[in-house]
């Protein structure tokens, strides 16, 4: 009889470490998934930055000085809009990804927070005056939200190409 509780212990204990090890895995795999949907989601990012449509449009919108509104962006022609738009579009998307978790707040802020700040200084007001000629209260609110969020931490921003200035890969 005290053999076939030894086994029934012995069969408790393998099966108590089979659960365990089964949910170690599965966080672990768990794991692995975020950080792999969080790479998919920066390369797509990074992707978007070299459509020909958002580089003119960036080149556009750079030309203005900042802070201009719906009546002075009209009075430039529609491909003033139509840059604002295509470049709001794009930070909405990342806006509402990084606050999903779904890309890293941190990577958006290396790759696009300079041109993010940039374009918010030239077309936010734009953006504010559309809000209310148009009764849409969300139109751009993403982009808001992350050019705030980004703007809250650009003062302890290291440009890369001083922060990394001593980097060799080859070393």
């Amino acid at each position: 009889m005290a053999d076939l509780s030894l086994y029934a212990s012995i069969a408790e204990i393998f099966s108590a470490t089979a659960i365990v090890g089964g949910a170690l895995f599965a966080i672990v795999q768990l794991n692995e998934y975020k950080r792999r949907r969080r790479n998919e989601a920066a390369a797509e990012l990074c992707r978007q930055f070299t459509q020909p449509e958002l580089a003119k449009a960036f080149i556009l919108l750079n030309t203005l000085p900042d802070g201009l509104g719906i009546e002075e962006y009209r009075k430039r022609g529609p491909e003033y809009e139509e840059a604002a738009q295509v470049v709001g579009m794009t930070f909405e998307t990342m806006g509402l990804l990084v606050y999903k978790d779904m890309a890293s707040f941190r990577t958006v802020q290396e790759l696009a927070g300079g041109l993010l700040l940039m374009t918010w200084r030239k077309s936010g007001d734009w953006v504010k005056e559309v809000r209310e000629v148009e009764n849409n209260p969300r139109f751009g609110e993403w982009a808001q939200w992350l050019a705030e969020r980004l703007s809250e931490l650009e003062p302890e921003m290291i440009p890369a190409y001083q922060k990394h200035s001593d980097w060799n890969k080859y070393d």
